[in-house]
């Protein structure tokens, strides 16, 4: 299945039905007079966020979502019925933007079940018997009914993870989450081979956390190099980013500067994350090597540096334990942050 995070839909509810004009004509009734129903509403535009979607491929194929109107109203004052409401099922984590210059945002559905009533449905338009006064026994005017909204929106998918993974093409971004989740991403000996973002499940310790692996970065992809910034949002959610250094690179600083300095440039906040490094590769080169490249790293970085081998299996536990650690201590912030208070039925 082809991942897409990005989609542009033409959305538009229900118009409400008219009204009816009509007049008792019965046999043996003594008294006619107006009887004309009520249009039904027209149905609602509604968004649902939904577990098992990870992808927006869907609106690749349908990019039109109509909401039928309601109907019109009857004799006997019968009102018509109205349509019904159109449920748009899209991924946990989607955005909702605005069709303008800056792409505001309108709705963000972050939790599996949550709905949002976007476009809300026209009322169906007023019968004649609505009309009726006692100077105004036989009205003919009717109501139309309210007209529908229409807007043409971006969905834009952010994946919902506890961890995300950032470095440059090569990294062993892929090796890793395949090595520590049940993740099938792509490996190569070349640049870019993760054009995606993947997602994984790590069990470790009695702790499960999600990671997020997307394609590498590169000096410039702000300005759109390589494969650009464009899936950085799917790291926006993460509560901690793990940053893979290749041990083969010339000068791995200058790697760790190169990562870091477009994620300062993305914004979003991302520069401010908790942050665990690693050494990736070390099965490579010899220990003393190592000892000389972390020191280079922590002082780059200025914090500890993890040795890592993700295809060798080296230095993983310690790396998953060092993240599991910064997901806990989030954890036991959040749970500080709200103050305990008495029980009250209210």
């Amino acid at each position: 299945m082809h991942f897409l995070d990005q989609a542009k839909i033409f959305i538009r509810s229900g118009a409400g039905g008219p009204g009816a004009v009509s007049f008792r004509r019965e046999k043996f009734v003594e008294f006619g007079g107006p009887d004309g129903g009520n249009g039904g509403k027209g149905g609602d535009i509604i968004f649902e966020a939904v577990a098992g979607l990870n992808t927006l491929i869907d609106f690749r194929y349908t990019q039109h979502f109509r909401a039928p109107r309601g109907q019109s109203g009857a004799g006997r004052n019968m009102t018509g019925a109205g349509g019904d409401d159109l449920t748009i099922k899209v991924p946990v984590g989607t955005q909702i933007l605005a069709d303008d210059e800056g792409r505001s945002l309108l709705a963000d559905l972050t939790e599996v079940g949550q709905r949002i009533t976007f476009l809300r449905g026209g009322d169906g338009g007023r019968g004649n018997a609505s009309y009726k006064t006692s100077t105004n026994r036989a009205p003919r005017q009717h109501g139309t009914g309210w007209p529908a909204e229409e807007m043409y929106v971006w969905l834009r998918l952010k994946l919902l993870a506890d961890v995300g993974l950032v470095g440059l093409p090569n990294a062993g971004k892929s090796t890793f989450i395949n090595a520590v989740t049940n993740a099938n991403a792509k490996v190569g000996a070349y640049a870019f081979t993760t054009t995606r973002p993947q997602l994984g499940v790590v069990s470790t310790r009695g702790r499960e956390f999600v990671v997020a692996d997307i394609p590498g970065l590169i000096e410039g992809a702000a300005e759109g190099a390589g494969i650009g910034d464009r899936f950085l949002g799917h790291i926006e959610r993460c509560r901690v980013l793990l940053h893979l250094v290749d041990a083969n690179d010339e000068d791995v600083a200058t790697s760790y500067r190169i990562v870091r300095d477009e994620l300062e440039s993305y914004g979003a906040g991302l520069i401010d994350k908790p942050v665990v490094v690693a050494l990736n590769k070390v099965d490579t080169i010899d220990e003393e090597l190592i000892e000389a490249l972390s020191g280079e790293l922590s002082e780059a970085s200025g914090q500890p540096v993890l040795a890592l081998s993700a295809a060798g299996g080296i230095g993983i536990e310690p790396v998953l334990d060092a993240l599991v650690r910064h997901l806990g201590d989030e954890d036991r912030a959040e749970a500080e942050g709200v103050e305990e208070q008495d029980w009250s039925p209210l």
